[in-house]
């Protein structure tokens, strides 16, 4: 069909649409040089910042205490709009003058963020607490970037660091001029004996129908954590068999495993003492719909029984 459409365009015009083409390949020429100005750039000024985010770390981790010229500031003004966010801030935890630095502030943090805040659970929070920072990296020779999150010595697992990597791509479609998501690579956990949160023990009692004993029987269990970041989803090969819906519930994980990568990378790094104190919610309050929210107007017994499943702390 397209070539018989071709074939009764005027020559005239043909010629025309030609030189149009042959713009819109110089333009994807440009577009192509300019995004790789702007990873240069952005490679660029993350050293520049790094010194201010291994400052930001002494200051938070309580090692060295910040001079009367890095503490002063101008009054901040009060905008009337604020205060009225509908989305709320975690509550600042408790200091006194005893305080070293700033305790739970990379914990409060990751919980004053909506989406990141639905991964962490109870349990979380207390491994949490030994988070003291988190950096990101541009890799070598890919367009993609590393995650390190480095904690204190803690109950939960022997590791003193945790990253998470994206690769990323050029995409195939050069007119698209951009990176695209290739996978993401995680790391092993060393969890300390009885202490892995990626797994719960569930305990039931049996009775034996002859002899009316009972016993109780202990199964280990996925669990929900945020420590699943670091077991990222992976794609299905060519040779896995796979439903469509199963293949849309994957396609899905794996769009959300880099939504909250780019969200860390973005937002909470360069920004963690307005994430930390809540006035990050202030200026991002349009970008978190309702969809981003339990919502409690509307469900049945049916809505119920999958909340209970998709619970967390």
């Amino acid at each position: 069909m397209a070539e018989t459409a071709a074939a009764t365009i005027p020559a005239q015009v043909q010629k025309r649409l030609d030189a149009l083409k042959n713009l819109q390949d110089k333009h994807t020429e440009l577009e192509a040089k300019f995004r790789e100005e702007i990873l240069a750039l952005d490679r660029k000024y993350l050293a520049l910042n790094q010194p201010l985010y291994d400052r930001r770390a002494e200051i938070i981790a309580g090692k060295s205490e910040p001079s009367d010229e890095e503490s002063t500031r101008k009054p901040e003004k009060k905008d009337d709009e604020d205060g009225d966010a509908d989305v709320q801030a975690t509550p600042l935890p408790a200091f006194d003058e005893n305080t070293a630095g700033v305790p739970q502030f990379w914990l409060t943090v990751l919980k004053n963020h909506p989406q990141i805040a639905e991964q962490i659970t109870e349990r979380d929070e207390e491994a949490l607490n030994a988070l003291t920072d988190i950096k990101v990296a541009f890799l070598e020779n890919n367009p993609g970037f590393k995650l390190t999150f480095s904690f204190s010595d803690n109950s939960f697992f022997t590791d003193s660091e945790l990253t998470k990597t994206y690769f990323l791509l050029s995409s195939p479609d050069v007119t698209y001029g951009d990176f695209v998501y290739d996978h993401a690579e995680g790391c092993t956990i060393n969890w300390k004996e009885g202490q892995d949160l990626s797994v719960k023990v569930e305990i039931k009692k049996q009775r034996h129908k002859g002899t009316n004993k009972t016993r109780t029987v202990k199964k280990t269990v996925p669990a929900e954590t945020f420590f699943s970041f670091f077991k990222p989803p992976k794609a299905p090969t060519d040779s896995d068999n796979v439903e469509e819906d199963e293949l849309q519930e994957i396609e899905e994980k794996l769009e959300f495993d880099y939504e909250l990568g780019e969200i860390i990378k973005e937002k909470l790094i360069p920004r963690a003492i307005d994430w930390f104190t809540g006035k990050a919610l202030e200026y991002e309050e349009g970008e978190f719909d309702d969809e981003d929210f339990d919502i409690d107007d509307e469900g049945g017994d049916d809505d119920d029984d999958e909340d209970d499943d998709d619970e967390v702390g």
